[in-house]
Parts: C-alpha cells; structure tokens; sequence
C-alpha cells in the first residue's frame, strides 16, 4: 500500500504588512499621479484612504523612506522623492517596530514579574546600576541606548533564567532599520524622561518584590513606547 506523501511546506512566507501597506501607497502614487516633490495625504487621511491603523501606515511611510520613495520631513509631511518610479520592490528589512513592541509588551512583563519573585540583592543592583547609566548618559544617545538595553537585559538576569535572557537579548536585536528611522523621527525629549521615570517605577516595584507592581509597570511602559511611536 502506498504512503501518503507528507505535506508540503510552502517555499513563499505571508508578506509582513508594512510591505503590503507600502505598495498599496506605491500603487496610490501612481494612480492619482502624484508626482516627485509633491506631498502625500497627511498621515490620518492616507490611514483612512488604505483603510489602515496608524501604526501600519507609519511602518509602511519608514520603509518607503529607506527605499528612497518617499522622503519624510518633519512637521511638514511626507513627499514624493525623485527616486520613486526607481524601486520596484520594497524590501523586506526585518519586523516591523510595533510587532516587535508588542512581543516585547507580552513576554517582558512576565519576565519583570518573576524578576520580582527571584531578585537577589545584587540582581536588582545590577538593575538600578543600568537606571544611573542611562541618567548619566541622558543626552548622549548611543550610551543611552546601550544602557537602555542594560536594564532590560539586568531584568531577565533577575530571573535566574538564562533562556530568558537570551529572548529578551533576541528581540532587542529585532529593532533594525525600521525600528531606528521610526525612534530617529518621533523620538522626542519628553518619551526619553518617561522613559527614566518608568523604568525607575519597574526597578522599585521589583526591588520591592511587587510581583503585580513590576508586571504593570514593565505593561506600561512598552504601550506607552507603542502610543508615542504610533501617534507622534
């Protein structure tokens, strides 16, 4: 008797929606003919022409802005650049920031709160010593960065868990091109101070083995991240 022949695994991966969303603006530049230098639709307007979130239309306009097709200039707009009839195809550059936040928002609370559980005394100083760094380091951005990425890690050492370390250092290593054009837009002055403020609230409720304290606050701190980039 015959076997049946196993399955067979699709070669082709589902797009990621920015590259979908992106050529859907592609397809929009050409058929209402707007030409290079001239500015597109503001951002809630084109979000509700494609029928899109905010979030999706921006990963979208980033990755357009890497290719070369579109040129954003703050608090002005998005225009056509001179290249945009030269790219064809939008690149596929990794996950987009908001499917990396969100990953980030689901596991990294659940990692503060057993780091609230299992901290040593000398865990959580591991943790406050990345907190000084990125107050130190406050206007140097690449240190604040580094000490940013620090705390997170500190956090996941807390656990005692070397599997989780490795999880969070992953999806840190996620945040790509896409991640640094979007942070190098709506990065503003008042996200990095909440930032230092959140991560002050996650380093206390941890250091006060709040188990429900660090998970909110870790909760709260990645949808606030989420909100600024996602509505400038």
């Amino acid at each position: 008797m015959k076997k049946p022949s196993a399955p067979q695994e699709s070669t082709s991966a589902e797009p990621r929606l920015y590259r979908v969303v992106a050529t859907r603006i592609q397809a929009l530049i050409r058929d209402e003919s707007i030409q290079a230098g001239e500015r597109l639709p503001a951002e809630r307007d084109l979000a509700a022409k494609l029928s899109v979130s905010r979030a999706s239309l921006r990963e979208a306009l980033i990755v357009l802005e890497l290719s070369g097709i579109v040129e954003v200039r703050g608090g002005s707009g998005v225009y056509v650049s001179e290249q945009a009839t030269a790219q064809a195809d939008v690149p596929e550059v990794g996950p987009g920031p908001f499917e990396v936040l969100a990953a980030r928002r689901m596991i990294e609370s659940e990692v503060a709160a057993l780091a609230a559980k299992m901290a040593t005394d000398s865990a959580i100083d591991a943790i406050l010593t990345a907190v000084l760094e990125m107050e130190h380091h406050h206007e140097d951005r690449a240190s604040n960065e580094q000490a940013d990425r620090n705390f997170h890690l500190a956090i996941a050492r807390a656990t005692g868990n070397t599997a989780l370390v490795g999880v969070i250092d992953y999806l840190w290593n996620q945040r790509g091109s896409l991640w640094h054009k979007l942070k190098e837009h709506f990065q503003t002055e008042d996200l990095r101070v909440t930032t230092l403020t959140d991560h002050r609230k996650i380093l206390e409720a941890i250091a006060s083995h709040d188990v429900a304290g660090a998970r909110q606050a870790m909760r709260a701190h990645l949808e606030r991240v989420t909100r600024t980039f996602s509505r400038g």
